[in-house]
């Protein structure tokens, strides 16, 4: 009688229990993706899916990660995230051939649990000096720094703080079977089901996860995240800056064309969001701006070809040292550079456009003296800002850049135009000719 009564109530304890496991096994699990270089748009993004996480009644969010590295002060923000967040938190490195370098290996050992599949590694954390002169006291306190940051997270988190000191000290890189072995991580997961199987039954954070038939919710980035997440990546920031360069030479070209400059200045936009995510050496960015000074010099004057090779030299110096810094990087952020083919394009490009320019304006010089932008000496106009001497005319129904050649001319005052330099027209004031204008129809 005992025995039955014993099986009775142990089975109305079980039958008790079971809503509450199926509950449990039906909270989804929430996926998230980073990849590439870290930046703030990873870290607002992760903060996006934690939120959501909580939102939906998550009982786990894994995020799968493949960088090389990335900004210190992002990489700080997602440690705090996953630290302080009660939803327990799964940092996967995958696909095969990924990696969790730099400010990855950060992130992954601030989870709850770490996980990587095959073929992938971790570590190489350390800051390299790319200079000559570089203080070993700056570097020492860089590294010192790094270090215990993932020295304390590492024993926070039950893992082998000791390798992951010697990470940071001493660029160390393991495998994946290698870091299960040395307890840097947790786990080593085929794929995505393998993981949600290993990860059945496991406690974290005192909840108990059942993910072997749980529902995977991803959630990835919005479109405005990827964009501005993309926009980081050396090689685009890059892009965007060259192509400013190349949209302002061309308004310029054809003064009043306006989709050139609207387009420069949201590339120049664009690029300098870009740019605040990474390493730039400031020297390298002042010799693009030399080059560009340079440039515009040569399309304003008679003097394009020269120029334009003078140009080039430090075009390409500056796109060479444009994110190589002379003091040390971060442990956080990987050494980026741009592809040489892209200078070797981009230098191409800027190139050829010049010369597009030259033979316009010496196509306009062999064409007869009332063809082409010719057509215009001796007509009179109205200078729309103050020439002093260059500014802006309108003439003949048109904007164009001008230059006095004969005084100050005040915005508002009638003008003559006496000829042509670069793309630029030569105006004087209009009662300096006669009417007749046959003197000024000879200049050139």
């Amino acid at each position: 009688m005992k025995r039955w009564r014993m099986v009775t109530l142990l089975a109305v304890a079980l039958l008790a229990g079971l809503p509450t496991a199926v509950q449990a096994a039906s909270r989804p699990v929430l996926m998230l993706e980073v990849d590439g270089v870290i930046n703030p748009f990873s870290a607002s993004y992760l903060e996006r899916g934690l939120g959501l996480a909580e939102e939906r009644g998550a009982q786990a969010v894994i995020i799968t990660l493949d960088t090389p590295g990335g900004l210190e002060s992002a990489m700080r923000d997602m440690m705090q995230k996953l630290l302080e967040t009660p939803i327990p938190t799964v940092v996967y490195v995958t696909p095969r051939g990924a990696r969790a370098t730099s400010a990855g290996m950060f992130v992954l050992l601030a989870a709850d649990i770490a996980a990587m599949a095959p073929a992938t590694h971790v570590g190489a954390a350390h800051p390299v000096p790319l200079g000559a002169d570089v203080s070993d006291v700056m570097d020492e306190k860089m590294v010192s720094d790094a270090a215990a940051l993932v020295r304390s997270v590492a024993e926070d988190r039950g893992r082998n703080a000791e390798w992951a000191e010697r990470a940071v000290r001493e660029n160390l890189s393991v495998t994946s079977a290698e870091a299960l072995e040395l307890n840097v991580i947790d786990l080593v997961a085929q794929d995505l089901d393998d993981l949600l199987d290993q990860l059945d039954g496991r406690e974290v954070a005192g909840v108990t996860l059942l993910t072997s038939e749980a529902p995977v919710q991803t959630e990835p980035m919005t479109l405005t995240e990827r964009f501005l997440h993309i926009i980081t990546e050396p090689n685009i920031a890059y892009l965007l800056l060259s192509l400013g360069t190349l949209m302002v030479l061309a308004e310029l070209a054809d003064p009043g064309l306006i989709i050139p400059g609207v387009g420069a200045a949201v590339a120049f936009a664009l690029a300098f969001v870009g740019l605040g995510s990474l390493p730039v050496n400031w020297a390298g960015f002042g010799l693009l701006a030399l080059s560009v000074v340079i440039f515009l010099a040569g399309l304003l004057t008679d003097t394009e070809p020269i120029v334009t090779f003078v140009g080039l030299v430090p075009f390409i110096l500056g796109s060479l040292l444009l994110f190589t810094p002379f003091t040390p990087t971060s442990p956080a952020m990987p050494v980026v550079q741009v592809s040489l083919w892209l200078i070797g394009v981009m230098a191409i490009s800027i190139v050829g456009f010049s010369f597009l320019v030259l033979q316009a304006i010496l196509r306009i010089s062999c064409q007869p003296p009332r063809a082409g932008a010719e057509r215009l000496i001796g007509e009179t106009g109205t200078a729309l800002t103050d020439l002093t001497p260059a500014g802006e005319v309108r003439v003949d129904l048109a904007n164009w850049s001008a230059v006095a050649v004969a005084g100050e001319i005040r915005a508002g005052e009638p003008v003559r135009v006496t000829g042509i330099a670069g793309v630029r027209l030569k105006v004087t004031p209009a009662e300096a000719y006669p009417e007749d204008s046959s003197e000024a129809n000879k200049e050139t």
